[in-house]
């Protein structure tokens, strides 16, 4: 089997090269490994690499050395292939993937906990043909996250400290009010007035928001939570509650649906700003379908990506 670290050098607030490339030498020597190391060198490169490894059809194992978008990337490229499995080495701003682990999360630090571990299926979300891990949000959560990248450079602000910040800039300057079309497996929405739709197959994304507490990562189900077009005031008093799981405090705002396939259009000509684990893309439509038991993943003895899941009260 062949064990490749594929490491992003400009992921997080300093380079990791070197320690990344120092622990994959360890691996090998101490276990006898087919190890490889392979440096990123533009966005999208990480997917290439690991889809044309996985493409020989040898058994393989990819280290996805960066935050949430090596491992999106990761993800996308041995998607399908049942020769090939992904884990994740956190090196980047929020590693809110890794989240959904709970006390088991540190030990995706240390390859040694990882190279034998079980490996298991999870499902995805497919967006226009692009896949996420855990969470694909549209709207006034997407727009924030497109700015998060700017603020995570500064050097006094954490994973979650960068998107409050951004929460606010877009709070205070932009319009939370979207004109859409949401249909859930082929039936509109009433409503043409949204500030988000969050399609959730994991927990977290944000830093560590949790819209929806319940989803879990391979029971066949995408939890997609509408929040529909609101006052600021309205929202400020929700936002708490829809950070933690707790949206259904809010009935009249916020409502969560499984529905299979999800389509949002835009009413107004305006793109609309959609977040795949981090990443953003820009459409006047998206479609989002479930994508059953595509990935590979392989992490610690005992791990579960379901750890943090909460069940909705009764």
């Amino acid at each position: 089997m062949k064990h490749v670290f594929i490491i992003n050098p400009t992921a997080g607030k300093k380079d990791c090269t070197a320690r990344m490339m120092d622990m994959a030498k360890a691996l090998a020597v101490r276990h006898g490994l087919d190890v490889e190391c392979i440096l990123t060198k533009r966005p999208g490169h990480a997917m290439e690499t690991a889809r044309s490894l996985a493409e020989r059809g040898e058994p393989l194992r990819i280290y996805a050395c960066g935050g949430d978008g090596t491992a999106n990337e990761a993800a996308n490229g041995v998607a399908g292939y049942e020769n090939a499995a992904m884990t994740c080495i956190p090196v980047g701003t929020g590693n809110d993937f890794l989240k959904n682990f709970g006390d088991k999360a540190p030990l995706f630090s240390d390859p040694e906990n990882l190279w034998d571990g079980p490996a298991f299926p999870l499902d995805a979300i497919d967006c226009n043909g692009r896949l996420a891990l855990t969470v694909a949000c549209s709207g006034f959560d997407a727009q924030v996250a497109d700015d998060v990248h700017t603020y995570g450079k500064l050097p006094m602000l954490g994973g979650q400290g960068s998107y409050i910040v951004s929460l606010g800039v877009n709070f205070l300057l932009r319009g939370l009010r979207h004109s859409w079309t949401v249909i859930l497996d082929g039936k509109p929405l009433p409503e043409r007035s949204f500030v988000l739709a969050a399609v959730c197959n994991g927990r977290y994304y944000g830093g560590g928001f949790m819209p929806v507490a319940e989803a879990k990562m391979d029971d066949g189900v995408l939890n997609t939570l509408v929040v529909r077009g609101v006052s600021r005031a309205t929202f400020l008093r929700l936002v708490g509650d829809y950070s933690v799981g707790r949206y259904y405090k809010f009935p009249e705002a916020a409502r969560c649906y499984t529905a299979r396939e999800i389509v949002i259009r835009s009413g107004d000509g305006k793109d609309i700003v959609t977040c795949l684990d981090g990443e953003c893309a820009y459409s006047r439509e998206v479609t989002l379908r479930l994508s059953e038991k595509k990935v590979n993943f392989f992490g610690p003895a005992g791990c579960s990506p379901n750890a943090t899941c909460v069940p909705l009260p009764t």
